[in-house]
């Protein structure tokens, strides 16, 4: 351990010595933070590493048991990333703290040498062991995407590895168990700023804990997310549940909350070793994650996925927006479409157990349309197979910190039944901006109403049985037109395949057949036609709020004149400014 170690009592003081080193970074050929999250992941893990396993060594040594750390000398954090004891303090301290930076220090171009071609080569195939720990196969697969470090100097590298050193359990205040994993947090949030591209991977944390509160996932229970990016959902389902743990909490329930509980998958490159580097930071010693691309099954790395069930209790996730797959991914879906978020609601309604609960944020797209196929099959099944019992209209400008504008809805279900009504809640007249997001105070009334599902001027039920049964009705009117077109097309039909053998054939006879039998198919099509659309109608699952206050306009007439002849003056006087411009 460093001396004179800074006490960081706040959330504040650690986002100041983060920020240190960011500006480090960003001098250090890491400009944005696509550049320096990565870089500073890796860095950070390998520190918070050390120092849990030495940890876990005295804890062993106190029973009389052997704990074999996952890393070898000198490749621990300890040996050739941490600063040596200064000569005043050496006796309080390990002597042999930093034995490998000093020794590399010493010789020119030598502390590079080591990191890209010995430290990150080996921290790469740890997984490629006999009998690779599942600490071990994390290691690697965190370091999997770092092939050189990005900082540019050795000088720059030693002062981000000095003031990482200083982050450690015995700088952090205690009562401030997340309070690294918090500052980590808004790390990644800047992954989604202008210009970094980075946002895909990012669900606004306000809105993460509100659905993990809808949920309320418990402890024993499975927690899955089909795309889960940086581990969002993954996480705060962590922190919810150690919550409920009393000081009552067994071993068992300990080990099961750190290595059983949690699934994810996650294609991205960039967002996969992060995702895996947050939970070990929340705690989550096993963070069960598969590499890949979910929607197609093609698989980078399984290793972490083992254990995993076929189907989960709980999910959370938030699919990516306006994505489209080839044929490869929807193969492997009853419904056809490119439309990625249609394919990721039939993936979670396949992977939540009976009675599993689900909460997803998806488009406003999936929730209207009815006039593609794979949309209307896919909001049916979820329909008829799962208890769709709450929807949230979100804010237009929700995930405009994560780089999308797009209008997008919560929702909220139970496998294993079908949906009788559905309860909604209208948040999408909240303006949000970049400056202010949406808040989780902004949710205040709606938990209040969700347990009885009560009306108000933001909440309203739709009976969708009742929906059903009118659509049906009225759509039968229009399927016995189609029936019966479509039989007075099969006699013309039949009147047809005579005249058109008849010898001598009779031309007016035969057109006027034909006539009047494409004339009876066009009717059959176009009832057939108006008969499923009104039936398909049962599935615009739209939010529009019945007791919305409209904004009434009372202004008079002779008002409103005199503000347009006042704005045409405007505009004259302007025009009249440009003219003179011009001569």
């Amino acid at each position: 351990m460093s001396p004179k170690k800074t006490k960081h009592a706040t959330q504040q003081s650690l986002n100041g010595a983060i920020k240190e080193i960011c500006n480090i970074m960003r001098r250090s050929n890491c400009a944005g933070a696509l550049q320096y999250v990565p870089e500073l992941t890796w860095i950070l893990f390998l520190r918070i590493l050390d120092e849990r396993e030495a940890e876990e060594v005295l804890a062993a040594a106190a029973v009389g048991e052997e704990f074999l750390p996952s890393l070898d000398e000198p490749f621990r954090w300890r040996d050739w990333a941490a600063p040596p004891p200064p000569a005043a303090q050496i006796e309080e301290m390990d002597p042999r703290q930093g034995w490998k930076r000093v020794e590399l220090v010493a010789r020119s171009g030598a502390f590079f040498s080591f990191v890209n071609d010995q430290l990150l080569p080996y921290l790469k195939t740890l997984r490629e062991k006999p009998n690779a720990t599942v600490r071990q196969k994390v290691i690697s697969e965190i370091m999997s995407g770092v092939d050189r470090t990005r900082i540019d100097t050795e000088r720059n590298l030693l002062d981000v590895l000095d003031k990482v050193h200083k982050i450690s359990a015995e700088t952090t205040d205690p009562t401030h168990y997340f309070t690294l994993s918090q500052v980590y947090e808004g790390l990644l949030l800047k992954m989604g700023e202008k210009g970094n591209d980075g946002g895909q991977f990012f669900t606004p944390r306000e809105v993460v804990r509100a659905m993990v509160k809808v949920i309320d996932p418990q402890v024993d229970e499975t927690v899955y997310d089909p795309c889960c990016g940086t581990g969002g959902f993954l996480a705060q389902a962590f922190e919810h549940m150690e919550s409920q743990l009393g000081t009552d909490a067994t071993a068992r329930h300990l080990e099961t909350l750190k290595k059983h509980t949690f699934f994810g998958r996650e294609k991205e490159n960039v967002a996969y070793p992060i995702g895996l580097a947050n939970l070990v930071l929340h705690g989550i010693d096993r963070p069960n994650i598969w590499h890949g691309n979910t929607l197609t099954g093609s698989e980078i790395y399984g290793g972490l996925f083992e254990e995993a069930p076929s189907q989960f209790d709980v999910i959370l996730t938030n699919p990516p927006f306006g994505g489209e797959e080839g044929t490869e991914a929807q193969a492997r879906f009853p419904f056809k479409t490119s439309a990625t978020t249609v394919l990721f609601v039939q993936h979670v309604m396949d992977s939540l157990r009976n009675g599993g609960r689900c909460g997803i944020v998806v488009d406003e797209g999936l929730m209207f349309r009815t006039n593609e196929k794979a949309f209307t099959q896919t909001k049916r099944k979820l329909l008829d197979d799962c208890d769709l019992y709450a929807v949230v209209s979100l804010p237009v400008n929700t995930f405009v910190n994560a780089g999308a504008g797009v209008k997008t809805n919560l929702l909220f279900f139970t496998k294993g039944r079908p949906t009788e009504k559905t309860w909604y809640y209208d948040l999408s007249d909240i303006k949000v901006t970049k400056k202010k997001p949406l808040m989780l105070s902004s949710f205040d009334e709606f938990f209040k109403l969700l347990p009885t599902r009560a009306d108000s001027e933001r909440s309203w039920t739709v009976d969708l049985r009742a929906r059903w049964k009118k659509a049906e009705n009225d759509a039968q009117k229009f399927r016995k037109i189609a029936t019966a077109k479509r039989a007075d097309a099969d006699k013309l039909g039949d009147q047809l395949a005579v005249l058109k053998k008849a010898r001598p054939r009779d031309a007016v006879a035969f057109a006027s057949t034909e006539k009047s039998y494409k004339a009876a198919l066009a009717e059959h099509r176009e009832a057939a036609k108006r008969a499923q659309e009104i039936e398909n109608s049962v599935y615009d699952l739209k939010a529009v709020n019945p007791n919305a206050k409209l904004d009434e306009d009372t202004r008079t007439p002779q008002e409103l004149l005199d503000l347009i002849e006042e704005k045409g003056k405007e505009v004259d006087a302007a025009l009249a400014e440009l003219r003179q411009l011009l001569l």
